[in-house]
C-alpha cells in the first residue's frame, strides 16, 4: 500500500512538471526558462524511478550502470566520429559534458531502456495470462525474445517521436539539419543489447513508475511537436 501511495505521488509529481513545461514553453514568454530547466527535470525523474523500484538490488545498479556508460560511449563515438548515429552536436541546454556529450544522456539512456523493458513485461504479464502467472514463463527463450525485440523497437519510436521537438527546442543538432536512418539503427542496436543484459540480471522487473514516466515524456514531446 505504501508503494502504490509513492508510485502515484510519483506520477502526479511527473505529470505536473511535463504539463507544466508544456504550457510554460508554449503558451508563456518564459520560453527559455522552462527549456533551462530541462536538466533538473530530467534528474529529478530519475531520482522518482530509483525510489519506485522495488528492492534495488545490486544488479539493478549494475543495469543503471551499463545503461549510463553504454550510452555514454556510444554517444562520445557518435559525436566525435560520427560512426555511430551519424554526424551531430549537443547544445548546452543539457549541462555539462564529457567528449561534447552532456552525462545527463547516459542517465537518460537507462531511463527510455528500463522504461520501455518494464513496459514490454507488464505488457506481456497482461496480455498471456494466466500463462504469464505459471514460475518460468519470463524465463523462456521466446518470451525474453519478445520483450527484447519489441522493446527495442519501442525505444527506437521513442527517439524517433522526440528528435523533431528536442531539435526544436535546442538540445542537439544534426549536421544537415536531417536526423539519418542510420541513428534509428544505432538506436534499435544499441537498446536491443541493452534489453539483452536486462532480461538476463536477476532482478524485480516491475517499475510502474518507469513505465508511466515512458508514457508522459512520449505524450510531452508529442504535444510539443505538434506546435512548436
Amino acid at each position: 500500500m505504501q508503494s502504490k501511495k509513492v508510485e502515484n505521488i510519483s506520477v502526479f509529481i511527473a505529470v505536473l512538471i511535463h504539463v507544466s513545461g508544456v504550457i510554460g514553453i508554449l503558451f508563456t514568454p518564459y520560453r527559455d526558462w522552462f527549456v533551462a530547466f530541462t536538466p533538473l527535470n530530467l534528474l529529478l525523474m530519475f531520482v522518482l524511478l530509483l525510489i519506485n523500484q522495488p528492492k534495488r538490488s545490486q544488479w539493478f545498479w549494475l543495469l543503471a550502470a551499463i545503461c549510463f556508460v553504454t550510452g555514454m560511449l556510444a554517444e562520445i563515438i557518435g559525436v566525435q566520429t560520427g560512426w555511430l548515429f551519424g554526424h551531430y552536436g549537443y547544445g548546452h541546454i543539457l549541462g555539462p559534458k564529457l567528449a561534447g556529450v552532456p552525462w545527463l544522456i547516459g542517465l537518460y539512456w537507462f531511463v527510455i531502456v528500463y522504461g520501455s523493458g518494464n513496459l514490454m513485461y507488464l505488457l506481456m504479464q497482461k496480455l498471456f495470462r494466466p500463462f504469464s502467472e505459471v514460475p518460468g514463463f519470463f524465463e523462456k527463450k521466446s518470451t525474453r525474445f519478445v520483450i527484447v525485440f519489441d522493446g527495442a523497437i519501442l525505444a527506437t519510436c521513442f527517439d524517433f517521436l522526440m528528435e523533431p521537438t528536442a531539435i526544436k527546442l535546442g538540445f542537439w543538432h544534426w549536421d544537415g539539419l536531417v536526423v539519418p536512418w542510420f541513428n534509428y539503427l544505432c538506436w534499435f542496436i544499441i537498446s536491443l543489447l541493452l534489453l539483452v543484459v536486462m532480461v538476463k540480471l536477476p532482478f524485480q522487473k516491475n517499475n510502474y513508475f518507469a513505465v508511466h514516466l515512458l508514457i508522459i515524456q512520449l505524450l510531452f514531446f508529442l504535444a510539443l511537436s505538434f506546435y512548436l
